[in-house]
């Protein structure tokens, strides 16, 4: 059976304000970035980890069709898409600090949890992103 979780994705509504974002602000890298005529397949990864990939998709044809996909942009502007990204930190407080310094805007600082520490911010076009420092 599966062995893996090895990609997962979000909606963006611009792959390369997403790139300035996902890897200018939050210090992710880029796996991969390729155009396939029909689409442009970029996929971002926490530093030394690319067995698992977070695919930065806009959201169009193929996949659906161009009314579809207004449909998708504009939930994804209002942050109702339900895209959630959970990255994991060994100090939940100084990578607040650092990027707070970056630019990043956040909905919810540091705050102890019975699971540990973490908080939350939103990317410019919505989506949901937690860090958290587990107990432990």
């Amino acid at each position: 059976m599966f062995n893996a979780i090895t990609h997962s994705q979000i909606y963006v509504l611009d792959q390369d304000e997403a790139l300035d974002f996902y890897v200018g602000k939050l210090g992710l890298e880029v796996n991969t970035d390729v155009q396939l005529g029909f689409m442009r397949w970029l996929t971002v990864s926490v530093p030394g980890h690319p067995e698992r990939q977070v695919l930065l998709e806009r959201p169009g044809p193929p996949a659906m069709s161009e009314e579809t996909a207004g449909q998708v942009r504009e939930l994804v502007s209002k942050g109702a898409m339900g895209g959630w990204l959970i990255l994991g930190t060994d100090d939940c407080r100084k990578t607040y600090e650092t990027l707070l310094s970056r630019g990043v805007e956040f909905t919810q600082e540091p705050t102890e949890r019975p699971y540990g520490i973490d908080c939350g911010l939103r990317d410019p076009f919505g989506n949901n992103i937690r860090f958290t420092q587990p107990k432990p």
